[in-house]
């Protein structure tokens, strides 16, 4: 197997793999507020290609499309996570509403309703899903950051050696602990995921499937999230 890199020119390469960033920038940001600017993503995958370009191992058995995926989706997440644009204030109130969850589910040993969890923060119906909305704008929630076991951006994960054992068993664990949290979450918040991220549905269609606004599927995604957060706090 040859390395498809060696054959081409920088400007070819970057022609030819241009699509391939504009792609995942444009999937990114989906999930991000509106304020993100698409050509500053577009600029961090660009500079992820080049990376890959220079770092590419046909040796690995992995093809450079795959290779430069990984490398591109990782330089525009990093990009965003160093830009954070959130108020210290969200990320709080993020933290207080996991908390309250987690208390009132181990409280009454079933899931949390919205009623419930703003009791718990002793605040309105109305003032907990601003709250969510809030935590829902402010970051870009994926199910990276909850599997994240390490400080490696996905890159430098796809490249790593092999992992101790320790630390197969731990991921192994975790793996199995959050396939079990989603398990049990309530109905309306699984089947919002998996429209999500299964099958890549947009908060608008989302919306139309589940008869609710575009802003109330965002505040179901986001509660999902912080109930998660709140149920595997052991291990994040």
């Amino acid at each position: 197997m040859y390395n498809v890199v060696e054959f081409k020119s920088g400007p070819e390469l970057i022609q030819e793999y241009t699509p391939l960033v504009r792609r995942i920038a444009h999937h990114l940001m989906a999930r991000l507020p509106s304020h993100v600017v698409l050509d500053d993503l577009i600029q961090a995958g660009m500079m992820g290609l080049l990376e890959a370009a220079s770092r590419y191992d046909a040796g690995k058995g992995a093809s450079f499309e795959t290779y430069a995926g990984i490398r591109i989706r990782g330089a525009i997440i990093d990009e965003v996570r160093r830009g954070d644009w959130t108020p210290r204030s969200v990320h709080r109130n993020a933290r207080r509403v996991s908390e309250a969850i987690a208390q009132v589910e181990n409280r009454t040993g079933r899931d949390a309703s919205d009623s419930e969890v703003a009791a718990e923060l002793g605040i309105s119906i109305a003032e907990y899903q601003s709250l969510l909305q809030d935590s829902a704008d402010s970051r870009l929630f994926s199910f990276d950051q909850l599997t994240e076991t390490t400080e490696d951006t996905p890159a430098e994960q796809f490249t790593s050696a092999e992992p101790e054992p320790g630390q197969m068993l731990e991921d192994s664990g975790f793996k199995q602990a959050l396939a079990n949290a989603i398990g049990g979450l309530p109905e309306r918040e699984r089947l919002v995921l998996s429209l999500y991220y299964d099958e890549e549905l947009n908060l608008k269609e989302i919306g139309q499937v589940l008869g609710v606004s575009e802003s109330r599927v965002s505040q179901i995604h986001s509660q999902a999230a912080l109930r998660l957060r709140g149920r595997l706090r052991d291990w994040c």
